[in-house]
C-alpha cells in the first residue's frame, strides 16, 4: 500500500444540483430527476435526466462558452469549484506539479451530428473551425489546464462508463509515484444527444417508460427495463494526505484503494457471474489493506438494466457472501452520465462518509433473482464511520472500483 491520498475539494454539476450540498439534499429525497427532454422530442425514448439552471455564458463568459461544448463547460465549472473548495489559490496558475485527469467516454455527438450534416449537404465551407477543439475528449482536460494554469500531466481516460473512476485511479498513481503534488481528477459527459439516445435505444439499453419518466430509472428493482440518459461532471482535488495536513487543508475523505481489470468476455454485456467486477472489488480491498468488515456501504454502478444489475449483484455476493453491506445507486435519481458516472459516484461516496448516511435508491420496490442485496430504499440510512466502495463498469468489460475512508 502506498501513500494515502486525500480528497480536499469537490466540484459537482449534475441533475441533482450545482453544489455538493444541493446534490446531497436531492439524493436523500430519493426522487428521480427524469423528465421529457425537448432535445429528444420525436424519438422512441424522449426523456432524460438533464442538468437544469446551467448558464455557461454566465459561469464562464461568452467567449469561453462559445468555443466549448457542454461537457467541457461542465468540467470547467466543476474544476473551478473544486479548487475553491480545496482552498487552493490560482494566482499565477496551479503550476507544473498539478495534473488534470478526466474521464470522458465519447466525443460530443451533438457537435458531430451538426457538422456531418453540413458535409452530407455538400457544404464543407459551413463546417465550423471550432468543431474539433470544442468536441474531442482531450479538450475537457486541456481547457481546465488552460483555465487554471495546471501545467502538469494532462490526460483523459476512456474506459466507457468506468472512465471517471479510472481517472481517479490514474490520478492516485500520479500522486503516489511523486509525479504530481496535486491532481484535479474526475469526469464529465453530456449524453443527452439525439444520436446517443438513438444508439442506446437501438441496443435496447434505455428504459421505455415514456408515460412515466420519473419512474423509469430503478436500479436493482424487479421491474427495471433500462437506464435513463443523464449528464454532468464531478471533479475531486486529490493530494497526498501528508501534504494536505502540512497546508492545513480540510480532508473530506481518503482515497485508500483502487482496483481495475477486464472481463475479457463480451463487447457490451457484463460477465454474467460478475467475474471481472468481483476481481476489481477484491483488488481495491487489497490495495487499501481493508477487510470485508471494514466496508460500511457500497455505491453501486446500478444502471437499472437487467444484465448489469444481475451481474453486479452476483459480484457483490461472490465477494461478501451473505453479508453484503448496504447498497445505494445514484442513477435512480440522476440517470446515467456515462463517462462522468464513476466520478460523480466517487463524490457521492465522499459525501456519504461525511454525513454518516447512505441515500436511498429511487424507485426501488423489490428485487428479483437469486441474489438478495441490502438495498437502501425509502429514506437515508445512518451507517457507522468506515469505508465506502464505489463501483463502475462499462462496455468492453471495463471494471474500476474505488475505496474511500473517512478523512
Amino acid at each position: 500500500m502506498g501513500a494515502d491520498i486525500a480528497v480536499t475539494g469537490l466540484g459537482l454539476i449534475t441533475p441533482a444540483g450545482h453544489t455538493p450540498e444541493e446534490n446531497w439534499a436531492v439524493l436523500c429525497r430519493g426522487r428521480s430527476a427524469a423528465a421529457r427532454d425537448p432535445e429528444l422530442a420525436g424519438l422512441p425514448v424522449d426523456f432524460s435526466c438533464p442538468v437544469t439552471g446551467f448558464d455557461p455564458a454566465a459561469e464562464l463568459g461568452r467567449p469561453l462558452a462559445r468555443r466549448t461544448d457542454r461537457f467541457i463547460q461542465f468540467a470547467l465549472v466543476a474544476a473551478r469549484r473544486a479548487v475553491t473548495d480545496a482552498g487552493l489559490g490560482v494566482d499565477g496558475g496551479l503550476g507544473e506539479r498539478t495534473g488534470v485527469v478526466l474521464g470522458v467516454s465519447s466525443n460530443s455527438m451533438s457537435t458531430y451530428v451538426t457538422e456531418f450534416g453540413h458535409l452530407g449537404a455538400d457544404r464543407p465551407e459551413r463546417v465550423s473551425p471550432l468543431a474539433l477543439p470544442r468536441s474531442v475528449p482531450s479538450m475537457a482536460a486541456g481547457e481546465i489546464a488552460i483555465d487554471l494554469g495546471a501545467r502538469g500531466p494532462n490526460l483523459v481516460t476512456a474506459t466507457a462508463c468506468a472512465s471517471g473512476a479510472t481517472a481517479l485511479g490514474v490520478a492516485r498513481d500520479l500522486l503516489r509515484s511523486g509525479t504530481c503534488d496535486i491532481v484535479l481528477a474526475g469526469g464529465s459527459e453530456s449524453a443527452r444527444s439525439r444520436m446517443a439516445a438513438t444508439c442506446f435505444t437501438r441496443m435496447r439499453a434505455l428504459s421505455r417508460r415514456r408515460e412515466e419518466p420519473e419512474l423509469a430509472s430503478r436500479p436493482f428493482d424487479a421491474r427495471r427495463d433500462g437506464f435513463v440518459l443523464g449528464e454532468g461532471a464531478a471533479v475531486l482535488v486529490l493530494e497526498r494526505a501528508a501534504d494536505a495536513r502540512a497546508r492545513r487543508a480540510r480532508v473530506l475523505a481518503v482515497l485508500r484503494g483502487y482496483g481495475a481489470g477486464a472481463d475479457a468476455h463480451h463487447p457490451v454485456a457484463p460477465h454474467p457471474h460478475g467475474d471481472g467486477a468481483a476481481r476489481a472489488i477484491r483488488a481495491a480491498l487489497r490495495d487499501a489493506d481493508c477487510c470485508l468488515a471494514d466496508i460500511g456501504h457500497v455505491n453501486a454502478h446500478g444502471t437499472g438494466t437487467p444484465l448489469n444489475d444481475t451481474a453486479e449483484a452476483a459480484a457483490l455476493t461472490r465477494v461478501f457472501g451473505d453479508d453484503v453491506p448496504p447498497v445505494t445507486a445514484a442513477k435512480g435519481v440522476i440517470g446515467h452520465a456515462l463517462g462522468a458516472a464513476g466520478a460523480i459516484q466517487a463524490a457521492y461516496t465522499v459525501l456519504a462518509l461525511r454525513h454518516g448516511a447512505v441515500p436511498p435508491v429511487a424507485n426501488f420496490e423489490g428485487q428479483d433473482g437469486h441474489h438478495k442485496l441490502d438495498i437502501v430504499a425509502g429514506r437515508p440510512r445512518p451507517v457507522s464511520p468506515g469505508a465506502g466502495l464505489s463501483s463502475s463498469f462499462g462496455f468492453g468489460g471495463q471494471n474500476a472500483v474505488l475505496l474511500f475512508t473517512s478523512g
